[in-house]
């Protein structure tokens, strides 16, 4: 049996073609550290907050996350990517990425609601 909680706010990432800037901006208003993540040939970066965790990613618009929309997105987790863009699709949402398999990690989607907000589903 999964004893996983689902529903709940997982992760924030923004996407922009500049990440590296946007980071320090970030540094200096909300005092987080970045650890650089290897996409290969260039680096993302995870925010750290003062503790140490990590609080979200700042991706450049490339490689992997080519396709996603600007702006900060949250990631809500659920059991199964493909049964939540059903669910989506069916309640008048929009599947604007995905879903697609990230590596070994799980799978995700981009989902725009009815109002038009965007927002990511996780399966991990």
């Amino acid at each position: 049996m999964n004893d996983a909680v689902y529903g709940k706010l997982g992760w924030l990432d923004m996407t922009v073609p500049d990440a590296e800037t946007l980071k320090g901006f970030y540094e200096a208003v909300c005092g987080w550290t970045t650890e650089p993540a290897d996409m290969g040939g260039y680096s993302d970066f995870t925010m750290m907050d003062t503790g140490g965790d990590a609080v979200g990613g700042i991706c450049h618009a490339r490689g992997p996350n080519a396709d996603m929309p600007p702006g900060w997105l949250p990631y809500f987790t659920v059991p199964s990517v493909e049964q939540a863009v059903l669910q989506a699709t069916e309640r008048g949402g929009d599947i604007l990425v995905g879903p697609k398999a990230v590596g070994d990690h799980g799978a995700m989607a981009v989902v725009k609601d009815p109002s038009g907000a965007m927002f990511a589903l996780w399966q991990g």
